[in-house]
């Protein structure tokens, strides 16, 4: 397997590899571009040039961040705030209608537990999956591998560090849930 094999499918990979080097240069150069354009048919453009795929609709304000951008989707009618930064060394998906708040933090990326195995410079990483209509406050951090159920709401500041279900308000560190929401 390439590295980059490894890396979508959960293995240890090692990041320094040069193909994998080149795509996060590739996505950087795009990045600076992108956060320095105030136009938005032309941000659109290159969010459709950057990302794995977005839908209409989509505001993403600079800064914006991201490792590869192409293991990156975003649904249509998505915001987010200033300094969204996704590493997306695996898949991530935001659903249709969500809206993210400042300085949050959607990290696919994750290392190993094992002391031996992260010094010998291997990382790993897991999808994270946000469901559609989710408001995320500012300055939350979902973790590796956590799945968001639609129409939820995570208070700002959280840590989520496991699944949240769909129609939930949850907040803290870690990230629980704190009531269901009312059908509506």
């Amino acid at each position: 397997m390439t590295e980059r094999e490894k890396m979508l499918s959960g293995e240890h990979y090692r990041a320094g590899d040069p193909e994998l080097v080149a795509d996060r240069r590739a996505c950087a150069r795009l990045l600076a571009a992108y956060n320095a354009t105030l136009d938005p048919q032309t941000r659109h453009e290159m969010l459709d040039e950057l990302l794995g795929g977005v839908g209409p609709g989509v505001e993403i304000r600079s800064p914006f961040w991201c490792d590869y951008g192409t293991y990156t989707f975003v649904g249509g009618g998505v915001f987010a705030n200033f300094g969204l930064v996704v590493l997306d060394c695996a898949s991530v998906t935001i659903g249709d209608g969500t809206q993210i708040g400042p300085y949050v933090q959607l990290l696919a990326a994750d290392h190993p537990r094992d002391p031996a195995a992260r010094r010998s410079g291997v990382e790993m990483a897991a999808p994270v999956v946000i469901g559609r209509n989710v408001w995320i406050g500012a300055g939350v951090i979902v973790c590796p591998g956590v799945t968001v159920g639609d129409d939820s709401v995570i208070g700002a500041g959280s840590i989520v560090t496991r699944d949240l279900p769909a129609g939930v308000v949850a907040a803290g560190n870690p990230c629980r849930v704190l009531r269901t929401l009312a059908e509506g």
